[in-house]
């Protein structure tokens, strides 16, 4: 948001006034004061003439309204399919959080001994059930670390350099973050610097590098050096919730050092709780440490789709304005015939047409505009909404029922403005009517 664009939106708002302005000007010009005085005297509920200019509009208002409320829902279902959907990890009891210690000056070694300090005192808190450290967040805004590998029996194809990316973990990463091993072992405490190198791949790497066969026992290269894969692990989101599953590998942290991992604590506890203990144990350790932000997993994964709230909230404000434009341009243009219609209701009336008779043709008029903006919505709806699919969830462009409640949405809400002027037609004086 800077100048340029508030000058270009304020420029666009003032070109609409004048457009809009000087069409009914452009039309005055050329009116016949005879027959506006007969057609003032005679005019009849949807009266042509120039009233088709002012129905056009409220149709296409109707069309974009529609248009915007069906983006609206199917965004909206989106962001609930995303929230809803299981990550491949768990959420609701796993915290996540770490210490400065780059900033605090620590080296390798000092932060070594930091971190299997804190581990301990982490693991004998109440209510903790197990406690591992990662060196990237799966959703977090950090990337995971990438490399060519190689694998023992795949031939790559012409061209092709395998590049896999993956993550830095401790003993217990698994089931703290709750990730199934499906094969294998996970990480020991002896998978250490002195030991030799191992790996954990998912089960993507493992269908594409060994096609079906158990990769566990065999050799995958990480960083021209060979590392024997100890285990399977189940998938799992790593970068965004709307990826397809993709070959990810994991190594030991000790093999492969990170200052500051994140600490994933999974327990029951009230979060509060564990942070208050926590922080006491940072700073029984190094009293000029704090941690960073504590939240859960599913804060996590909330965050990971802002994106998609926000589109969410923009369509959705714009749509709730583009239907209250809608509304108010049906409801002036039936005020507006009922106007102008008073000596033909009147006679209407006088010829025993009943209140129930008035309202449904003030009614009706209404929805057959809605309904033409609505079939000129679907079909421009079903060219557009294909647009939003990068932004969908496990949804399709062409939902029914974002459709649908877009179509309920509208039609509730052009009766409700199409209401007051029937009812205002309906309690006409025939008498009066006649004699004005």
């Amino acid at each position: 948001m800077d100048s340029r664009v508030l000058a270009l939106s304020a420029g666009v708002c003032l070109i609409a006034t004048l457009l809009v302005g000087l069409v009914p000007a452009f039309q005055a010009r050329h009116v016949d004061l005879a027959s506006a005085l007969r057609a003032e005297s005679t005019g009849v509920v949807g009266a042509r003439g120039a009233a088709w200019l002012r129905s056009s509009l409220v149709v296409l208002q109707v069309c974009l309204s529609f248009v915007l409320l069906v983006g609206a829902g199917l965004l909206i279902k989106s962001l609930h399919e995303v929230r809803t959907a299981s990550p491949g990890f768990s959420t609701s009891k796993v915290l996540d959080t770490s210490a400065p210690l780059v900033a605090a000056g620590y080296d390798a070694p000092r932060a070594k001994v930091f971190q299997d300090q804190l581990m301990d005192r982490v693991r004998s808190l109440p209510g903790v059930e197990s406690a591992g450290y990662g060196r990237v967040t799966p959703l977090g805004y950090i990337p995971f670390s990438e490399t060519p590998i190689a694998v023992d029996g795949y031939i790559p194809s012409p061209g092709e350099q395998p590049t896999v990316e993956y993550n830095q973990v401790s003993p217990a990463y698994f089931p703290t973050l709750g990730i199934a091993i499906t094969s294998g072992r996970e990480f020991t405490r002896d998978d250490d610097e002195n030991a030799p190198l191992v790996a954990i791949v998912n089960r993507t790497m493992a269908a594409r590098y060994w096609r079906g066969k158990d990769p566990v026992g065999q050799r995958l290269q990480v960083k021209g050096k060979w590392a024997q894969v100890v285990g399977v692990a189940a998938d799992s989101k790593y970068e965004s919730m709307s990826e397809s599953p993709r070959p990810f590998f994991y190594v030991p942290l000790r093999q492969d050092f990170d200052r500051e991992p994140e600490l994933y604590i999974r327990t029951a506890q009230p979060p509060q709780t564990i942070v208050a203990a926590l922080t006491r144990e940072v700073r029984a350790l190094d009293a000029n440490l704090a941690l960073y932000e504590t939240i859960t997993l599913q804060e996590q994964v909330d965050r990971s789709t802002s994106t998609q709230l926000v589109a969410v909230t923009l369509v959705g404000i714009l749509g709730g304005l583009a239907l209250l434009l809608a509304s108010v341009g049906l409801y002036g243009l039936m005020s507006y015939a009922v106007s102008q219609s008073t000596r033909e209701l009147g006679l209407r009336m006088a010829l025993g047409a009943g209140v129930f008779n008035v309202l449904r043709m003030v009614i009706s008029r209404g929805l057959t505009l809605t309904a033409a903006g609505i079939l000129a919505g679907i079909a421009t709806a079903f060219a557009l909404t294909r647009l939003l699919g990068g932004y969908l969830y496990h949804v399709n462009p062409r939902d029914p029922l974002a459709f649908g409640s877009g179509l309920a949405v509208m039609m509730i809400t052009a009766v409700a403005a199409c209401l007051l002027p029937a009812w205002r037609a309906a309690r006409t004086d025939p008498a009066r009517a006649l004699r004005d």
